[in-house]
């Protein structure tokens, strides 16, 4: 007998907001995450991008001081998306005398593309310049990039198993296929799950500067994302995390919990074609979405909208438009929220599964912001200008990633 799993928890820190009802209200309402950059680097190093989309609300406003001196940021906003969505399932966090859930039957699944390259390169720095004593004796488990996994798991005190995909931009979205899996396979009866990144960085921008991925639009930050549009420039470089309890159906009615949806299907694919381009022909893509309905029992009649990846280059949004309009046709209402949010990588993948989820949830599928003039290679029903109500049953959210990592989520209504 096939387990279903449910969503009863969603929790988010994002640039357009500290929470999942301000991240969810900014998408709706077109709202922009993106600005320019403040930190002295920018100017210092002469990048050509000036410009991101940093979290709107610092993890200083959220956490004591203390407990953040003991994490990188990327651990920081994972613990604070995780508790959001935790509190929201109508758990309490874990006492010497009281526990939710049965911490045998409780896992984590939290993926990172990099995990803690900030703590990384600021303790190298200490070191070279003022040498050993004032290096952390935390900084392995503050760099390590299942540090954010496990900090959430001692947080809620999961025991049936802690997992931490690491497959770049889709390192997110596979978080919560695993999370899927270990409920499928009886392995846990609740997963908190997601994904969370934290890397705006000189090296990083520097680094996807000089590959010539990122938008160069430094006098109109809130204009320079523009998935699917014809006058794209490429992606803009983002933080945040997003998190879901995941539970098994029988689990979440036993104890009468509110259910947002269902991830019903899974599909993970590999293009070993290129280290950062995805096969021209979009096979994993396409194979991805396929599986993600073949596992969910849906048909390509019953998706109501695609949330894409579209980052916003110029080859990355025709490759994935061709392939959506080759796997469920040229008639599925598709959204892309990198437009309001930019790129989070590690996290993108995990936040916009819950956008998805809230879509579907309240019959409403965000607009593109930006896009103005579709590209004419773009031969889809791109929703622009403002959000669409529509009833709807299922969707899917796309995740693709740097070294050929494709994943497709499908999920349906409670």
């Amino acid at each position: 007998m096939t387990t279903d799993v449910v969503i009863t928890g969603l929790g988010a820190t994002t640039p357009l907001g500290g929470d999942v009802a301000s991240t969810w209200d900014g998408i709706v309402n077109g709202a922009s995450g993106i600005r320019r950059l403040e930190a002295e680097w920018v100017d210092r190093f002469e990048l050509p991008a000036k410009i991101g989309s940093p979290l709107l609300v610092e993890p200083s406003e959220v956490l004591p001081r203390v407990q953040l001196r003991r994490m990188d940021r990327c651990e920081a906003i994972a613990v604070i998306a995780a508790r959001e969505a935790w509190a929201d399932a109508g758990f309490e966090l874990p006492t010497d005398d009281t526990e939710s859930v049965d911490p045998d039957r409780l896992g984590v699944s939290l993926g990172t593309g990099i995990g803690g390259p900030l703590t990384l390169l600021q303790q190298d720095d200490l070191l070279e310049g003022e040498g050993l004593r004032k290096v952390s004796p935390l900084t392995v488990p503050m760099l390590m990039p299942n540090g954010p996994a496990a900090m959430v798991s001692l947080d809620v005190r999961a025991r049936a198993g802690v997992h931490s995909p690491a497959s770049a931009c889709a390192s997110g979205a596979e978080g919560l296929a695993k999370g899927w899996d270990m409920i499928r396979q009886g392995l846990a009866d609740v997963v908190v799950a997601g994904g969370a990144e934290s890397c705006i960085h000189p090296i990083t921008v520097a680094g996807f500067a000089q590959a010539r991925t990122l938008s160069t639009r430094n006098d109109e930050p809130e204009r320079a994302s523009r998935p699917f549009d014809v006058d794209r420039d490429g992606f803009v470089l983002g933080e945040g995390a997003g998190v879901m309890v995941l539970e098994s159906a029988e689990h979440a009615k036993a104890r009468g919990a509110r259910i947002y949806g269902r991830l019903a299907g899974v599909g993970i694919t590999s293009d070993a074609y290129h280290i950062t381009g995805s096969h021209p022909d979009g096979i994993g893509q396409i194979n991805a979405m396929q599986r993600a309905l073949r596992t969910a029992e849906l048909q390509v009649s019953d998706i109501g909208h695609v949330n894409a990846h579209a980052t916003s280059t110029v080859v990355g949004d025709v490759g994935e438009a061709n392939s959506v309009r080759k796997a469920l046709g040229d008639q599925v209402a598709v959204t892309a929220p990198k437009g309001a949010l930019g790129h989070l990588v590690g996290g993108a993948g995990a936040v916009e599964s819950i956008i998805t989820v809230l879509s579907l949830h309240h019959g409403l599928i965000p607009a593109t912001r930006n896009l103005e003039t579709i590209d004419p290679k773009v031969e889809l029903d791109v929703v622009a200008d403002k959000p669409r109500h529509v009833e709807q049953t299922a969707a899917i959210n796309n995740a693709f990633g740097f070294g050929g990592h494709n994943v497709a989520l499908a999920f349906t209504k409670a």
